[in-house]
């Protein structure tokens, strides 16, 4: 049995300790916006917050975390896709295929919440999620916008 504060909701989940995270969202909780992508740590699909720092949902088994910590989900982040980050970036137009936007949302809101301004070093060493489809120069100017640094018009900076 665990207890989760998930989106600011206690729940309640039987599950075995070593369950990861991803799964519990997914599963047991049908937030499916969080996705699956290498079960391994590396892609940044499953990205979520705990405590405000992004998290690989896949890797973290639910017996390490504490009722008291705060896990967001990309539903959490917003009830109406009002957060700065999900409107730049559907106005910059960043998926391609948008299977990883979910979780490149959740790292780019995570970097913007501890570094208002990042450099383009900044972004790149904060968006290490894996994107196929390239989309790259538009997850950039999508954060530089949600930091008010740079304008949709003209595209990537």
């Amino acid at each position: 049995m665990a207890r989760l504060n998930v989106n600011g909701k206690m729940r309640t989940v039987e599950v075995e300790a070593d369950t990861p995270l991803l799964w519990v969202i997914r599963e047991q909780f049908g937030l499916t916006g969080t996705k699956y992508g290498c079960g391994v740590a590396q892609c940044g699909a499953c990205s979520v917050h705990v405590n405000g720092e992004v998290r690989r949902s896949c890797s973290i088994p639910v017996g390490v975390l504490k009722s008291s910590d705060r896990i967001t989900t990309i539903e959490g982040l917003s009830h109406n896709a009002s957060h700065p980050v999900q409107r730049a970036w559907a106005e910059i137009d960043v998926p391609q295929c948008g299977y990883c936007q979910s979780g490149q949302i959740m790292a780019a809101a995570a970097l913007l919440a501890r570094n208002k301004r990042p450099t383009d070093a900044d972004i790149d060493a904060a968006m290490t999620n894996i994107c196929r489809c390239g989309t790259y120069q538009r997850i950039r100017a999508a954060v530089k916008l949600a930091a008010g640094g740079a304008k949709a018009a003209g595209g990537a900076q």
